[in-house]
């Protein structure tokens, strides 16, 4: 097949059209090329010269540094500053040099004291739980009264006790121990029954110190008339409830008397048919306090430690000073022996000698005669001897005075008088 007739513009313009006259198919096209002038200008093109292979290097062993160099390298070691073949020169001569050891281990300590590894500060959040746990079980700390520090203290150790108890535990039977008309008696009650009977006769001091009374206006005087309206008042159940109007009543006596200033302790408070100035109503209540959460720790069977040995002293105090109140009205009642020994006027009447032994011991002589007989060591009768924590069993009734293991020594009667009288001191 003949192709189509060349027309004028076919004709060659020295150009190659991508196509051989054979037609064996197409060539590659360049570029179009500058003026041969434009090339005159160009710089000649650089003569690569040849790169110098460096010489091998001779290895050879790291050199040995001294052990004074050495030394000297282990603050900048404990520091992680040195070099890699530093520190493997230090760690390698910490193998086998002991002193370098031990103070390479000092140096990392001290190390880590200056650069702690996390941050010291507490979470804001846990900070703001932890205190705000602690002020809701024992408010921030304000200077309580050295005869009301008993009180406090054994109120916290009585409600660290109570914290963890479950409902059974707050249902557990305990039965409460006092000698009354010569002989023992007892009550049983409920964990929560004896917390509603410290509620109730702490109530006392309230009212004296113008606070509101847990039972209201209409509350009978004495504490065992107290304690049997709370129990048998539908409006206050004997529940795990009890704890925390127990609680914080406690708190605001603590609170309030630091607050009160000088003069507060010689404050009356009513008991019903006698009177306690209020620094020893205070100490009262925290013997009590002891006492019961002993009750109540045999009941769960835990064990409970006695008082700091400075907290029993004081309230071993307390019963030798009401000893001869005791001994008076027992012998008004026609229950104690009747003095045949009586002194002149101002002159110091018959003795007894109180030896406590172990905590919170100490020796007080009680007069036998009459309460404002002056003592004399020439006229003591009789000797006992106790230890701290058996006398304050007795003076709750939780022993009997024929239980009481006492050293005694001179007049019978004087001896068997002073143990029954400090085990009339219980009550309800």
């Amino acid at each position: 097949m003949n192709g189509p007739a060349e027309s004028p513009d076919d004709e060659y313009d020295g150009y190659d059209d991508g196509y051989d006259e054979q037609g064996l198919g197409g060539t590659w096209i360049p570029g179009p090329r500058g003026a041969a002038d434009d090339y005159d200008h160009l710089p000649p093109a650089p003569v690569a010269e040849p790169v110098p292979t460096p010489a091998p290097v001779a290895c050879g062993p790291p050199p040995v540094l001294s052990h004074a160099v050495l030394k000297s390298l282990l603050g900048a070691w404990a520091l992680a500053a040195c070099s890699p073949e530093e520190t493997q020169a230090v760690e390698d001569h910490l193998t086998e040099c002991a002193p370098c050891a031990d103070e390479a281990l000092r140096l990392r300590d001290a190390v880590g004291l200056l650069h702690p590894e996390e941050s010291l500060d507490l979470k804001p959040l846990l900070r703001s739980r932890v205190l705000e746990d602690c002020l809701g079980k024992r408010p921030a700390r304000i200077p309580v009264p050295v005869w009301a520090a008993p009180y406090d203290t054994e109120t916290a150790r009585l409600d660290a006790l109570l914290r963890d108890f479950g409902d059974a535990e707050w249902h557990t039977p305990v039965r409460l121990k006092w000698f009354e008309n010569e002989r023992r008696q007892t009550r049983r009650t409920t964990v929560a029954g004896v917390i509603g009977h410290l509620l109730t006769v702490d109530g006392l001091i309230a009212t004296a110190l113008g606070l509101d009374d847990p039972l209201g206006p209409d509350a009978p005087p004495g504490p065992t008339g107290r304690t049997e309206h709370f129990w048998s008042s539908s409006r206050h159940p004997v529940t795990r409830q009890v704890r925390d109007p127990w609680r914080e009543q406690g708190h605001t006596l603590v609170r309030t008397v630091s607050f009160a200033g000088r003069g507060v302790a010689e404050l009356a408070v009513g008991y019903g048919d006698f009177e306690l100035p209020l620094g020893d109503a205070f100490l009262e209540r925290a013997f009590e306090c002891w006492v019961h959460a002993w009750d109540i720790a045999e009941a769960v069977d835990y064990p409970y430690d006695a008082p700091t040995g400075v907290h029993l002293h004081r309230m071993i105090d307390l019963a030798a000073r009401l000893l001869p109140g005791a001994l008076a009205g027992r012998r008004r009642a026609g229950l104690a022996t009747p003095s045949r020994h009586l002194a002149a006027a101002g002159a110091p009447g018959r003795t007894l000698h109180l030896e406590i032994e172990g905590a919170g011991g100490g020796g007080w002589d009680i007069a036998l005669d009459s309460p404002a007989a002056a003592t004399s060591a020439e006229r003591t009768v009789a000797r006992i001897a106790l230890d701290g924590v058996e006398f304050c069993q007795l003076a709750a009734g939780h022993i009997s005075p024929e239980e009481a293991a006492a050293g005694q020594h001179g007049d019978r009667e004087a001896i068997r008088d002073v143990l029954t009288a400090t085990a009339a001191l219980s009550r309800l």
